[in-house]
């Protein structure tokens, strides 16, 4: 809901607009001048009257808006329809589409909630007098990057686009901190495998890992293609002074996608060290019991050779069979555990 301490600071000639019921979806909407410096909040009304203005523009921040607040954007700002489907439908590719005079993009977003990965998605409209960006799901509110472009009014004044650089730089440094996050776990459960005792959480983390990431490069890989659009075309839109920064956008990108890749490589190279690791200790443990086996076989052979139930076996009938029979089944067990002992199976 809009908070009841901002103050709604009137344009000149424009009306001083109250939100309405559908602006608790709203979370920003501000005007600005064209040399960067913030008019004030306005309402949704008071959009039209603040674009008859010249040198002025309008940069609009909603979440999970409804069908009749998103109709009413597309009035003020004249959006194409398929934009606003797409808007409103949510669960979207990443991808940029030129419609007219105006961009559509749209973003991945990802947010550690809880410690599980959540995954939401950003629509961006940008005109030459306007920035809207829609959230959906797991994202957070982009009013630091408000406030970097307000603090920064020389570059504001490059319009819209400097705020569109400013979004979609937020976004990407939101993503730094996850991978530093699995960077980190992954280095935890390296120990976890090399432990002497076999752990199955482990092997279910490290999976749960590898599909997080595997999910997670299908969100940024395609914001590459995305940045270098920015950085080539729709000059109309984006300056060519500020071309460098969406380059600089598209290298933190391209880190994020290259440490994703780094991460999912270590992660099959230590599901497949936990598989042998398993195997291997399954072996020591098979051989152990096959050299006990081979220890416990030998009595039993001579044992049972001499229980056979024969009138005329030899040395039946010697005093000295019975304890020759237990030195030789002591001799041959010590041989075996001897030989077994040198081939490291005990």
């Amino acid at each position: 809901m809009w908070r009841h301490d901002v103050v709604m600071l009137p344009l000149d000639n424009a009306p001083n607009c109250q939100p309405t019921a559908n602006q608790s979806m709203v979370i920003n909407c501000v005007a600005y001048r064209t040399n960067g410096e913030r008019i004030g909040d306005i309402g949704l009304d008071a959009i039209s009257d603040v674009l008859k203005q010249p040198d002025t523009f309008v940069w609009v921040g909603l979440h999970a808006p409804d069908e009749a607040l998103l109709s009413k954007l597309q009035e003020e700002f004249d959006l194409h329809d398929l934009a606003v489907e797409d808007a409103h439908t949510a669960h979207q590719r990443t991808k940029i589409e030129a419609y007219g005079d105006s961009l559509f993009v749209v973003v991945q977003t990802a947010q550690l909630v809880e410690g599980h990965l959540a995954f939401g998605e950003t629509q961006i409209f940008l005109g030459k007098r306007y920035l809207v960006t829609v959230r959906h799901g797991a994202s957070l509110s982009y009013a630091p990057a408000r406030r970097s472009c307000e603090q920064t009014p020389n570059l504001l004044a490059m319009g819209p686009s400097y705020a569109l650089y400013s979004v979609l730089d937020y976004i990407v440094d939101n993503l730094l901190p996850i991978v530093r996050e699995y960077r980190e776990e992954l280095q935890q459960l390296e120990k976890d495998i090399f432990a002497e005792t076999f752990k199955r959480d482990t092997v279910r983390r490290l999976y749960d890992m590898q599909r997080d990431l595997m999910t997670l490069r299908l969100a940024v890989a395609p914001m590459q293609d995305v940045i270098s659009q920015l950085v080539r075309m729709y000059p109309l839109l984006i300056p060519k002074d500020l071309r460098a920064y969406f380059r600089d956008v598209y290298d933190h990108v391209f880190r994020v996608n290259e440490a994703i890749s780094a991460m999912r490589e270590m992660l099959a190279a230590a599901i497949n060290v936990n598989l042998s690791l398993v195997t291997y200790g399954q072996n020591e443990v098979m051989k152990k019991l096959a050299g006990w086996a081979a220890m416990l076989a030998a009595p039993t052979l001579l044992t049972s050779w001499y229980g056979m139930n024969f009138t005329h076996m030899p040395e039946l009938s010697q005093p000295w069979a019975y304890p020759v029979l237990i030195g030789v089944v002591i001799g041959v067990i010590i041989t075996i555990y001897v030989t077994l002992k040198r081939a490291r199976w005990f």
